[in-house]
Formats: C-alpha cells, sequence, structure tokens
C-alpha cells in the first residue's frame, strides 16, 4: 500500500487504530485518564493506589508497549524513514502524555510528608525509563517527546524537595501541648524515625535532587549543638545534611515538650526514653553510617546525664533522711545509747518516718512512669538500688537498735532492704505498684 502511493493514508490509519489500542491497553494496566483536579480532589488512600499503580505502569509502557509499538512501526512504514517517526510519535503520544499528565498532577498537588515515598517512586521509576525513551523516540518529534517528559520529571524532583521542606517545617511548629503521662516515648519521635528511616531507601536520589545552596546553613538552630555538630558536617552528603537538620529539628521539638511536665524527674525519664529511641533507631539503619558514630555518642552522652539528673533530682531529698546530722556525732556503733542529737531517739524516729514517707511517694507516682527498654529500665533500677540500699541498710545498722523494740516500733522501721530493692523492682513499669513486697514490722 505504501509502494502503491498510499503512506500518508496507510500512516492515519495506523496512528488511528494504534492510539485506540494503546488507550485500551492503558486501562488495563489501571494508568486512568485523570486531570489535575480529579488528582487533587482523590483521597490519600486511593490516590495511593493510583500512583503505586503509575510506578509499575510507566514500565510496562515504554518496555512493552512502547518497545513493540517502535518494532510494529519499523515493519510496516519501512518505506519512509520520516514517516515511520512521524507516526511513531503520533501513535504513541496519547498514551506518553496520559501517563505524563498524571505525574504533573502528582507533582503540582499539595505537599503533604505521607506522599514523599509515592513521589519518589514516581521519579525514580520516570528516570529508570527515560534513556530506554529516547533510543524509541527519535528524531525532532521525539525530541519533543522527550523534552515533555524530561520536564515532568523536574516537576516530580520539584515536588520531592518542596515535600521535605513542608516535612522540616511541620516538625518546626508541631506544638502539640499533652504531655505523655508515663513519660514514654512520643508518637511524634516514632512517626519522625521511622520516616527517616524510609528517606535513607532513597538516599542515592535524594542526594541527586537536593542541592547544597538550600538554608542548609541554618541547619542547627540550637546554640550548644553547632560547635560539636556542624564540624562535621564537611564530607557529609546532601541528604546527610538535610538529615542532620531534621533530627536536629526534632530534638528541639523534644526539649519544648520535656518542659511540659511540672516533674523534673518525670522530665528526665521522657528526654531519656525519647533520646534512646532515637539513637536505636539511627544504630539499627543506614542513618547511623550517614550521621556517623560522633553524633550516636553525643546523644549516647546526653543519655547518661539525663539518667544521672533522673537520680539527684528524685532521690536526692529521700537519701538525705539517711545521713547523719552535721551537728551530731553520729553515735556509730547503734548501741542504743543515744548520744548526740543525731542519734538522739526523736531524731531518728522523724529520719526513718520522712524516709518511708518520701520513699512511699516515689514509688506510687514512678511505678505509673514507663521505661519501655528492657536494658535502660534495669540499668536505672540498678543505679537507684546501689545509692538507696547501701545507706538505708547502714543507717539501719547504726541507729535501728534505737527505735526497734520501743512502743509503735513498726511505725518507723517498716522495711527491710530486701523490702525495699523488692519494691524498687516495681518501678517504671506504667502500672500502679503491688507493694506486696514489704514485710512490715508491727
Amino acid at each position: 500500500m505504501a509502494r502503491a502511493g498510499y503512506a500518508r493514508e496507510l500512516a492515519d490509519a495506523y496512528c488511528n487504530i494504534r492510539r485506540d489500542l494503546l488507550d485500551e491497553y492503558l486501562s488495563v494496566l489501571g494508568v486512568e485518564r485523570l486531570s489535575i483536579d480529579e488528582v487533587q480532589r482523590v483521597e490519600w488512600k486511593q490516590l495511593n493506589d493510583k500512583m503505586k499503580k503509575w510506578v509499575q505502569g510507566v514500565k510496562t509502557v515504554v518496555r512493552v508497549l512502547l518497545a513493540g509499538e517502535r518494532r510494529l512501526c519499523d515493519q510496516v512504514l519501512a518505506v519512509s524513514d520520516e514517516l515511520r517517526e512521524e507516526c511513531f510519535v503520533e501513535s504513541t503520544k496519547g498514551c506518553i502524555m496520559q501517563i505524563l499528565n498524571f505525574g504533573d498532577a502528582v507533582a503540582v498537588c499539595p505537599r503533604s510528608p505521607e506522599k514523599l515515598s509515592r513521589i519518589l517512586d514516581m521519579y525514580e521509576a520516570l528516570a529508570e525509563v527515560i534513556p530506554e525513551m529516547k533510543d524509541l523516540c527519535l528524531g525532532s518529534s521525539g525530541d519533543g517527546v522527550i523534552s515533555d517528559v524530561q520536564a515532568i520529571l523536574d516537576r516530580l524532583g520539584e515536588a520531592v524537595r518542596g515535600t521535605l521542606f513542608e516535612f522540616g517545617k511541620v516538625l518546626q511548629q508541631e506544638s502539640s501541648r499533652r504531655a505523655m503521662t508515663a513519660g514514654e516515648i512520643h508518637p511524634m519521635t516514632r512517626y519522625v524515625m521511622n520516616y527517616l528511616r524510609l528517606l535513607v531507601v532513597y538516599s542515592e536520589t535524594l542526594d541527586g535532587l537536593l542541592d547544597d545552596d538550600g538554608d542548609e546553613s541554618n541547619a542547627l538552630e540550637r546554640p550548644e549543638d553547632k560547635d560539636q555538630d556542624t564540624e562535621h558536617l564537611e564530607g557529609m552528603t546532601p541528604l546527610g545534611r538535610r538529615l542532620l537538620k531534621l533530627m536536629c529539628y526534632l530534638e528541639a521539638n523534644l526539649e519544648d515538650k520535656s518542659k511540659l511536665y511540672e516533674d523534673a524527674a518525670l522530665e528526665c525519664i521522657f528526654s531519656m526514653n525519647n533520646l534512646l529511641y532515637i539513637v536505636q533507631k539511627v544504630k539499627d539503619s543506614e542513618l547511623g553510617k550517614i550521621l556517623g558514630d560522633h553524633w550516636v555518642r553525643r546523644r549516647s552522652g546526653k543519655i547518661r546525664q539525663y539518667s544521672k539528673s533522673y537520680l539527684r533530682i528524685s532521690w536526692m531529698k529521700t537519701l538525705s533522711y539517711l545521713r547523719d546530722d552535721v551537728h551530731g556525732s553520729g553515735g556509730g556503733s547503734g548501741s542504743g545509747s543515744g548520744s548526740g542529737h543525731s542519734g538522739s531517739r526523736m531524731s531518728i524516729k522523724e529520719k526513718f518516718k520522712n524516709f518511708n514517707l518520701s520513699f512511699e511517694e516515689i514509688y506510687r507516682n514512678q511505678t505509673l512512669w514507663k521505661v519501655p527498654d528492657p536494658q535502660l529500665r534495669e540499668e536505672l533500677k540498678i543505679s537507684i538500688s546501689e545509692n538507696v540500699i547501701p545507706a538505708y541498710r547502714a543507717f539501719l545498722g547504726r541507729y535501728g537498735s534505737q527505735v526497734d523494740g520501743g512502743r509503735n516500733s513498726g511505725k518507723y522501721i517498716k522495711y527491710t532492704p530486701e523490702d525495699l530493692e523488692g519494691q524498687l523492682s516495681d518501678l517504671f513499669e506504667g502500672s500502679p505498684g503491688s507493694a506486696n513486697h514489704s514485710r512490715r514490722r508491727t
């Protein structure tokens, strides 16, 4: 037919038939024809499904449909190179534009953090097939198609950068005023760390998309972090610098939330829980390689500081009742002589009474507090025991005989050291303690 002089008619008929067939194939692949307005009105769950289908669809379209179309077009219109290229572009243009229109609609959608991984999937899928499309789309007509594809790829890349920026903004501005009653890990901490771990999966792509001329100079907003962290920026990848910034936002936000607690000891527990969770998530993923050992060591050091602060704030007053008065002779032997002010029976009774009240208040409160990590929970209990039990045992040994055996002695010497140790094991479990460990004296 082409050799008989009907090449143009053949090309037109071919384009019409093949264009309709390609549209049908797209429907089978689940790639719908949607306008920008329609895409923006779709709920996230549905849009998420459509984006997943698009990622698979774009690869199938290029590697199966367009590649097959290229071979068929070369056979049917072998008589004219120019007509063959024109016909290939014309028959596939609608199919390609349908793919690109959806990508464009997603790229201009409002930025929201949950979309980021899907947009990255779309970006990577389109970037992956561009070299193959260049091999398929030849000539000046093909150049126009490739230019359109590249433009959509650039817009998807801009959507990635914009979404990351919005995520940082949301993280900075998140200002919920509800304190976690038991000092446990804040939902924001879990969400952000899982989000950042997901970003690392796309590290190669993000390193290419995140240029160095953004607002990296303001990456670290807290003055105390500047000297220690910024010196390690050199040599970090663009993604590493962005992660460092986001991590700084998270830590600053958690620091603000810790101030919601009226109890300074619970503030320390909250800070320990959340910072330990962050460190564990970093160490257990590629985040550790990106942020580096220095970053991990600094946060581990902060956890130790919070632990020391907790012990001081929570137990200093309680332990003060187990010390000898500075003006007394101390008695020393526990012989019951009652010599000196600190050894007087009334003073000793008062010390035991105050210790009991203080310890019981801590027990009531801190059994309700929660330390989810078993190792940290056990380390805290051991530290408390090492401070409290020897001091109580020594005080009981020095002065217990001056109270024991007297009237209402069980009112003052209520616990053995073993009783206290048993009660300390109930701390940080997040539920009311049973206090059944006590063998109270009568």
